[in-house]
């Protein structure tokens, strides 16, 4: 039998699907484990998309999406992310994840390196690997804030470094890069001559300080922007994101899409566009009802004395179970799950520098995160606990 791709081989696990599959085999669970909104989706979109399928609106669209929603995009970025492109420059992908991936595709070549942030979503360490590509990993730490440092990024540049990416609001971090940040590290970015992936799925989910799209901020054209309607109007299963390129890359884009996914379907992005136009009820009731999940989930943590890291944006909590996870919080997590019904994300599942902490959703119901959290260890009670019997390593990445 012939051998499978090396490259598809590199690609680790995930350590948060691995979680929610082991969850769905038991009764009764508390899931925080992944990033899934549980507010209806507003009926204005669902309509459009239904009455989309109705009227067979089912054939091929342009590779890089309607041109409706194209400009529809083209409007939201000037008014919301204050910057300007052309239709061109903006390209429909299947979700947020495609949209990574074909940022990668068009920037890196097997042999090249890209800089990725460590605690980071696993997906920026995924794509790369299948791509041939060496995902280099910049640390991100609690004594800086877990923002990203130019003394640490300058030491991961080599001769094969081709791109930095970067996330605000993170996922798993909740922190949200400042102007001045962004720019520093577009600076950098130039120094090197760097293109820049800059992750903005979390784009309208930030509390108490402002979100800046460092797009905005560039004028030399380097910078790949990702977006996506999944957390923004709770369309996770829709699969409609889009990538935001320099100009004069639109033909490459096209013939690129060409040869993956051709285009998104056609009723999906007729409900996007009726997302985009319509009321935004819908984002403006779940940032309230985040903000109020972080007040009432850090009041929790600060009764019961656990350490962890207040988001400024997204909808995650980074809380640090160091304490009891003793060096390994993948199998800590499991044996959390199997003993007290609550699910959530190992730290390791975001890289190494995740090691003794957790990640947890803040989009779902107030009560079931309360009771979640009045379960999580406090310290002082850190007996730690020995690897459960699972026939597989749980650690991964």
């Amino acid at each position: 039998m012939p051998k499978i791709s090396a490259n598809a081989l590199a690609i680790p696990a995930s350590g948060i699907r691995r979680i929610y599959e082991l969850a769905g085999e038991l009764a009764d669970v508390i899931q925080l484990s992944i990033g899934e909104p549980e507010r209806p989706v507003a009926q204005h979109i669902l309509t459009a998309g239904a009455s989309a399928w109705q009227a067979d609106i089912t054939h091929y669209t342009p590779n890089s999406g309607m041109t409706l929603l194209r400009t529809a995009i083209a409007s939201k970025l000037a008014r919301d992310n204050h910057y300007s492109v052309d239709d061109d420059q903006i390209h429909v992908t299947t979700g947020g994840s495609q949209a990574l991936h074909m940022a990668m595709s068009l920037t890196l070549t097997a042999g090249d390196e890209i800089l990725i942030p460590d605690p980071g979503y696993a997906t920026f360490s995924m794509i790369p690997r299948l791509l041939g590509v060496t995902p280099v990993p910049y640390r991100l730490t609690a004594a800086e804030g877990f923002a990203p440092s130019l003394s640490e990024l300058e030491q991961c540049v080599t001769s094969r470094t081709r791109v930095l990416l970067i996330n605000s609001p993170s996922n798993p971090l909740g922190v949200v890069y400042s102007a001045q940040q962004l720019a520093q590290l577009l600076a950098f970015a130039a120094r090197h001559d760097l293109w820049v992936i800059s992750d903005e799925v979390y784009e309208y989910f930030s509390f108490g300080v402002p979100f800046t799209s460092i797009a905005s901020l560039d004028t030399d054209n380097r910078v790949f922007s990702v977006y996506s309607v999944s957390k923004t109007y709770g369309l996770t299963g829709a699969r409609v994101g889009y990538l935001v390129t320099p100009p004069g890359i639109a033909a490459t884009f096209r013939a690129a899409q060409e040869a993956t996914v051709s285009c998104v379907n056609a009723p999906a992005q007729l409900a996007v566009l009726a997302a985009l136009e319509g009321p935004q009820d819908y984002v403006i009731q779940a940032r309230e009802h985040y903000g109020s999940n972080i007040e009432v989930a850090c009041a929790q943590l600060d009764q019961s004395g656990i350490r962890y890291q207040r988001p400024q944006g997204a909808f995650y909590l980074w809380i640090d179970v160091s304490h009891v996870s003793d060096g390994n919080v993948a199998a800590w997590a499991e044996h959390f799950l199997l003993t007290q019904h609550v699910a959530v994300a190992p730290g390791v599942a975001f890289g190494q520098m995740g090691e003794g902490w957790i990640r947890i959703c803040l989009a779902g119901k107030t009560e079931p995160l309360l009771t979640a959290l009045k379960r999580l260890p406090a310290p002082g009670n850190n007996r730690p606990i020995g690897r459960p019997t699972i026939t597989d390593d749980p650690r991964v990445l």
